[in-house]
Parts: structure tokens; C-alpha cells; sequence
């Protein structure tokens, strides 16, 4: 489920955690009780981490995770909560990430983001992510001639898939032309290439699916996922992901290939880093992804629908639930509760993240995700169920309310799924161990950052831009 986003909030990181975590109850029809596992992602949760907010929400968990991973965090909680509750550690995981976004929230995380960026980035005047990922976007261009017009094309046809989804932060229709006329921030990165940090939460709920089946949830399966830290630190230039390293297991282990799925959720928080894993996750050759691209409609309607709610770029960045935004989107589109409009024949989805960006890099590539969702098959050992909840209390009136069906309580057919074996870890795929969980569903100023000179930094962005 998701909390609608708002562009500022005077609440706190715990209020919009909290407000996940009762829309997800709520829509799902189980108490706090039943909830034994948890996981949580945020940058504005300080001091607290998990371990406090079980405190704040009255949770008595036997599994519990912090992941503090950005970009990443979505996969690699339903990843972990997966696993956990495939080795009994856990009967129902909670997966909510959360932030909230105060006037000046987000320059002030800048500057504490990491060693590297207290120490190295944010000194000289490169205070954020722009100019990382102008170096990022300025590196693929001159290496695989892509072009503005190559990243404006996901930009605009991303704006309009978030025209079909109510909780957008973006609400104006996006032309190549007004993608190309846009202000510079950090050559070649421009105004559009940047995302609209915002308030707001995400969260999905990991169980069995005999749990899903019993409860009537509808869900889907987790047929793969990897996950890889640190990948080619040898690289000059970052060109490449973790992706690059497993790949061949997530298809192996999805048992399909890259052009059967029929959506695909990438993390987008500038456009260069969807060409990157569009190569990566085996879609196209490395190098390939602007030609790739240029042939495809992105649109839901499309030959590739991609980020089918807008993704970050128009449905606006909620801090770690950025992390989290495609996950969620997939769990919609794979069992019918769609808030956007809905992807025909929707069955199977790919979902893959990327976070904490030092430098040039991201240091922890998240694991590329998989979630096939087949009428075909027979039942298989992990599934995903995904109940969509309204705002709590204030709830906007383009909330959940608006699925384009209630299937909420009526299971849906799932879809099979191996996951992969952890990588350094001894014995056979956890696959061959136990029956899968099942995944329920349950210009803030722009992104500060330089210009190219010290202080000359984009701090403001139209809200409907």
C-alpha cells in the first residue's frame, strides 16, 4: 500500500512509517498481533531504527530488519523477509519504508549522507547527488552515444503513466520539446532528469501463500531476486551495476527469459541509471539500451510498459520509499489492484533498485527482482499477496479507495517462484529447503547539487513542473 505523497509535512519519519503500517493492517484485515516479522527503511527516522518503532507501534516481532539502503531497500526487504519466513523465523513480515520531508530536510541530509560526502563531495560544492550523476550520465553518453532526446523519452513517457495514477506528485502532461528547453543543473543533467523529493510511505506484507489463502489475500510469487554490494570497484567510472554479476541466476532461477515478462519496475532517480539496468538485467547488450529504448513505448499501453505509475520522476521520491515505490507498483499491476491504469494481461513483472550513491557509485546495487505471477503454473513455494489500505486518517481522496477492482479478499491465481541461493552462503538454493512465503500486497527544491562551480547549486522546482 501506499501513503499519498505530499510535497512537505510537518509530521515526523514515524508518523508516515505508522500510517503504512495501519493502512497495510487495515487493508489486509489482520491485527498488529499477527504481524511477526518487520522491516524498515528511512532516512529521516534518526535516532530511532527498527528497534525503536517497534516500540512506537506496539509490535512484539521475532524477525526484524533495518535496512538502510536507499534505492535498494525494497527488493532486499522482500528479498530477506522472504527468506525469513521460508526458515520458520517468521509467519507474517511487514516491509514499510517511510520519510517525511520537512522545508529543509533534504539539504540537511546531504550534508551528513556518508563519510564520503561529508569528507569528499559535499565540501567542495558538490552537495548531493546531480553532480555524481552528471558524471554518471556525461560517462554513458560520450562511451554509447546516447543522447538528451535518449533520456527525455523515458522522462515523458513515464509522466504519462503517472497521469493515470491519482497519488502523483506530478499532474501536467510532459513534451520531448519542454524535456529538452528545461534549465540545466548539472551538465547534462536538466531540470527533468532530477526527481521532486517529497513526503510519503510505501510498505507490502511477506507471508506463505497457504497464509494468503487462508486469509484471502491476493498475491503474487517471488520467482527470483538477487542482491550485490560493492560490484566492479575497479571501474573508473560506475557503467555498471551488481545486476551484471547475477544476472544469469535471477533468469535461471525466474525460469524465463527477459522478453517474456510484461512490465518492468527499474529504480529511476535520474534517467541514465534505467539505461544502466535495462542493459544489465539482460534486456539488451551493454551499450544497446538508447537504440533498445528508441524502439519501445514505455507507456502502459506500450511494447515496454516501465515504471507504470511514473516511478520516481513524476510520482515524486518519498526518501527511502523510493526504494519502494516499484515494488509496490509491480504487487498492483501482477494481481489486478491497480491505482494506474493497468497494464493489459499483466502476469509477470521485473523490479530492480540501486542505492546510496557515493562518489560515482552506488554501494549497495540492489538485487535486480523478480515477480512472475502465472495462471499456469501449479502452486509453487513462495508467494505474494499485496492488500492495498487507505490513508489512515486525512487520507487523500485519491487514495486506495480508487482500486480499479476490490480483490483485496479474493485470492487471485499466483505465480511461481525459485529464488535464488544467497550468494556466500553454503548448500543448496533455499528453493529446495521449504515452500516459498508469500508476498502480499498489501523541485523541493530539487535535488541540491552542483552546477559545475562551488555554491552555484539548484535548490527550487516548480511543484507541477
Amino acid at each position: 500500500m501506499s501513503v499519498p505523497y505530499v510535497r512537505y509535512s510537518q509530521e515526523s519519519a514515524h508518523w508516515w512509517v505508522a500510517a503504512a503500517l495501519r493502512g497495510l493492517v487495515k487493508g489486509a484485515g489482520i491485527a498488529p498481533s499477527d504481524i511477526d516479522g518487520f522491516t524498515v527503511s528511512s532516512f529521516s527516522l534518526a535516532p530511532d531504527t527498527a528497534v525503536g518503532l517497534t516500540q512506537h507501534l506496539g509490535l512484539c516481532p521475532r524477525f526484524l530488519e533495518h535496512i538502510p539502503m536507499g534505492g535498494a531497500s525494497g527488493v532486499i526487504a522482500a528479498r530477506r523477509a522472504a527468506r525469513a519466513v521460508q526458515a520458520g523465523d517468521a509467519e507474517i513480515v511487514a516491509c514499510v519504508a517511510g520519510d517525511t520531508n520537512h522545508i529543509d530536510s533534504f539539504r540537511s541530509l546531504l550534508g551528513a549522507f556518508s563519510r564520503f560526502a561529508m569528507e569528499a563531495s559535499y565540501p567542495y560544492g558538490a552537495g548531493g547527488p546531480n553532480a555524481s550523476f552528471a558524471l554518471l550520465t556525461d560517462g554513458y553518453m560520450r562511451r554509447y552515444g546516447a543522447t538528451r532526446e535518449d533520456f527525455g523519452r523515458i522522462c515523458v513517457a513515464q509522466r504519462a503513466n503517472a497521469l493515470t495514477y491519482p497519488q502523483a506528485i506530478m499532474k501536467k502532461p510532459l513534451t520531448l520539446e519542454q524535456y529538452m528547453a528545461a534549465r540545466p543543473i548539472a551538465d547534462p543533467v536538466h531540470l527533468f532528469d532530477c526527481v521532486m523529493p517529497v513526503a510519503g510511505a510505501e510498505a507490502f506484507l511477506v507471508m506463505r501463500e497457504e497464509t494468503a489463502k487462508e486469509r484471502g489475500l491476493a498475491y503474487a510469487r517471488l520467482s527470483g531476486a538477487i542482491e550485490r554490494h560493492n560490484a566492479f570497484p575497479e571501474d573508473p567510472l560506475q557503467l555498471r551495476g551488481g545486476w551484471e554479476r547475477d544476472v544469469a541466476d535471477l533468469w535461471s532461477a525466474a525460469g524465463c527469459r527477459p522478453d517474456q515478462v510484461d512490465l518492468v519496475q527499474t529504480y529511476d532517480d535520474y534517467p541514465v541509471i534505467v539505461m544502466m539496468q535495462v542493459e544489465d538485467l539482460g534486456l539488451c547488450a551493454k551499450g544497446e539500451a538508447p537504440e533498445f529504448l528508441r524502439g519501445h513505448d514505455l507507456t502502459n499501453a506500450g511494447t515496454l510498459p516501465h515504471n507504470t505509475c511514473g516511478g520516481q520522476l513524476s510520482a515524486g521520491q518519498a526518501g527511502a520509499a523510493g526504494g519502494f515505490i516499484g515494488f509496490v507498483e509491480a504487487l498492483r499491476q501482477v494481481t489486478g489492484q491497480n491505482l494506474a491504469a493497468p497494464v493489459p494481461g499483466a502476469r509477470r513483472a521485473l523490479v530492480s533498485g540501486f542505492g546510496m550513491v557515493n562518489y560515482d557509485r552506488g554501494c549497495a546495487p540492489p538485487p535486480p527482482f523478480w515477480r512472475p505471477h502465472d495462471r499456469a503454473h501449479p502452486p509453487g513455494p513462495a508467494a505474494a499477496q499485496g492488500p492495498d489500505g487507505r490513508h489512515p486518517a486525512g487520507a487523500s481522496p485519491a487514495g486506495h479507495a480508487q482500486s480499479r477492482r476490490a480483490v483485496l479478499r479474493r485470492p487471485c491465481r499466483a505465480r511461481h517462484l525459485r529464488p535464488a541461493g544467497v550468494h556466500g552462503v553454503r548448500g543448496p538454493p533455499l528453493a529446495a529447503a521449504r515452500r516459498l512465503p508469500a508476498l502480499p500486497l498489501g523541485r523541493h527544491p530539487l535535488h541540491p547539487g552542483a552546477r559545475g562551480r562551488r555554491g552555484d547549486r539548484a535548490d527550487h522546482r516548480p511543484r507541477d513542473a
